[in-house]
């Protein structure tokens, strides 16, 4: 057979073998409790240790009064783009194990000051429902200034798969008086 075929076919089935990449995968994070600013900096670290996933962007970070919650801590907000080829379940699991073992989160049910929360915005175009565990797109993202500020900064033309809405016009649209300041 011709070494050009031969070639051209084992591209094409090393690039069947390779594992599907999402390129759109956006990841918020907050803290409120510790050195907030180092917090972000060591979970943008983990994310980019995860097997098969890879960092592409990182908002800048935002002072925001804390939401939904009665602690009087001001949280420090970002929002990372990935690519990765973790299962949106794999992904999950991962951000968990980084909450828990990188910055002992104890999850107790209710809404509470925490070191790290890492929460998974978007998985690409996906619609996932399978609450309480795993909501994309995250369920309030649309609701929360203190998301939609960062991630605008580095998808502010991402559409939001279920309300067919860019991240810009969401943000340009909310009514939301929360203060969120770029650091």
């Amino acid at each position: 057979m011709n070494p050009l075929i031969l070639q051209t076919l084992k591209m094409g089935l090393d690039y069947a073998l390779m594992p599907h990449v999402e390129s759109n995968v956006f990841i918020g994070l907050g803290s409120n409790v510790g050195d907030r600013e180092l917090n972000l900096l060591k979970a943008v670290a983990e994310l980019g240790k995860l097997l098969g996933s890879r960092v592409t962007a990182l908002s800048s970070f935002f002072d925001t009064e804390p939401v939904g919650m009665d602690s009087g801590d001001n949280f420090l907000n970002a929002v990372v783009k990935m690519e990765s080829s973790l299962s949106v379940e794999d992904l999950l699991s991962q951000l968990m194990q980084i909450e828990t073992t990188v910055f002992g989160r104890q999850r107790s049910g209710s809404v509470d000051s925490r070191r790290m929360d890492l929460d998974i915005l978007f998985y690409g175009d996906k619609v996932i429902d399978s609450p309480p565990r795993l909501v994309i797109p995250h369920p309030r993202l649309n609701k929360r200034k203190f998301v939609l500020e960062p991630l605008a900064e580095i998808a502010p033309g991402f559409i939001h798969p279920l309300l067919g809405k860019s991240v810009s016009s969401l943000l340009s649209g909310l009514d939301d008086t929360t203060r969120v300041t770029k650091v």
